[in-house]
């Protein structure tokens, strides 16, 4: 059976190499063979998962307050700088998708080594000051006792649920990390240039997630803005041939051209969802669905019959102004998933005092 798995590995790969948009890995049985995305995209139980290692409330008795004091905290900040929701947002994936949830994406450079907050994909992101202030708050009352990368997975929900999104139970019980090395972000964080179906098997599919958390987790790009930079290549010169990205709306290139006409610019800000970039909502999909995203590896999710299909379902829901429910609910439980990738737990690591600095 190891064999067989391995050989259809393979098949997929190549099958990448010459046709275009990768299939999903988890191949179980002949009859998913057919419409392999099928599967990924239902993959997600009805309850959330309680990673390995974590437990909700694991600080009930240790520091009964700590979700308390997370939740007070960021009421105030976003209420006063409600544009650090979706950098908060994507740092807790940042830290995440290297080297599992360790807070390492927090800490700095250190003799001569420059650490994960030096890579060019995290120079944009911001609020590191903030969870100071959150980790500051937690050790006047509980000294020693609430990790950073448990601050981290609090501070995402917290700034999810402020923004109108879902509420979730997030499991607690991680542990600091020690290292934090720029290359390993850059060898580990799914590029914005790449297609969904090289992040898929390159990032998602190595550290457990599938093809349905692919297409949820992007739904957090509702939340934000992005640098010109991070698309320029699509708008200026798509695939080396001077002209735009064949996918993006015509009619909306014109728009986006106005404010990056300088394939070179590196500090202005574009939202990623325009109009509703401070709300965690579904309408993410209708610009994708539209031709209309940013990047190449959510705008490619449209070259998949079922990612296509989740999209389109998620647009439609916006567009009717509805509740969200299937997306709310696969995208709490997509980063109760992701929050529990290789962390440390127990004895391992540390609790660091100061987030920025190993102890």
């Amino acid at each position: 059976m190891p064999s067989r798995f391995a050989s259809l590995i393979m098949h997929s790969i190549v099958f990448r190499l010459l046709f275009g948009f990768v299939l999903p890995l988890f191949l179980q049985s002949s009859s998913v063979l057919s419409n392999p995305l099928v599967l990924g995209l239902q993959s997600t139980s009805s309850g959330l998962p309680n990673p390995s290692g974590l437990s909700v409330g694991f600080y009930r008795y240790t520091c009964p307050n700590a979700e308390a004091i997370v939740r007070d905290e960021m009421t105030k900040i976003i209420s006063q700088v409600p544009s650090l929701a979706g950098p908060l947002l994507r740092m807790h994936f940042h830290d995440c998708f290297v080297n599992g949830c360790d807070g390492s994406i927090l800490l700095n450079s250190l003799g001569g080594i420059p650490s994960e907050k030096e890579a060019i994909p995290n120079l944009s992101l911001r609020g590191f000051g903030t969870i100071d202030r959150v980790k500051a708050k937690l050790e006047q009352a509980c000294p020693g006792v609430v990790s950073c990368a448990d601050i981290l997975a609090l501070v995402a929900r917290d700034v999810v649920v402020l923004t109108k999104g879902p509420h979730w139970d997030v499991p607690t019980g991680r542990r600091d990390g020690r290292r934090s090395v720029k290359q390993d972000a850059l060898d580990n964080l799914p590029p914005p240039f790449f297609d969904a179906g090289r992040n898929l098997y390159q990032f998602f599919i190595p550290k457990g997630l599938d093809a349905k958390d692919q297409v949820v987790l992007l739904g957090g790009h509702t939340l934000g803005t992005s640098h010109c930079s991070s698309f320029a290549d699509r708008l200026h010169n798509f695939n080396d041939t001077m002209m735009p990205d064949p996918s993006l709306d015509r009619r909306y290139v014109p728009r986006l051209k106005s404010k990056c006409s300088n394939p070179g610019d590196t500090t202005t800000l574009v939202e990623m969802d325009p109009g509703s970039f401070r709300t965690f909502d579904a309408s993410y999909y209708k610009h994708v669905a539209k031709g209309r995203s940013l990047f190449t590896s959510d705008q490619t999710l449209m070259n998949d019959p079922s990612a296509r299909a989740y999209v389109r379902r998620q647009a439609a829901v916006a567009d009717a102004s509805a509740y969200p429910a299937e997306f709310f609910a696969d995208f709490a439980a997509s980063m109760v998933k992701m929050g529990g990738m290789q962390v440390l737990t127990g004895a391992q690591g540390e609790v660091r005092r100061h987030c920025a600095f190993v102890n």
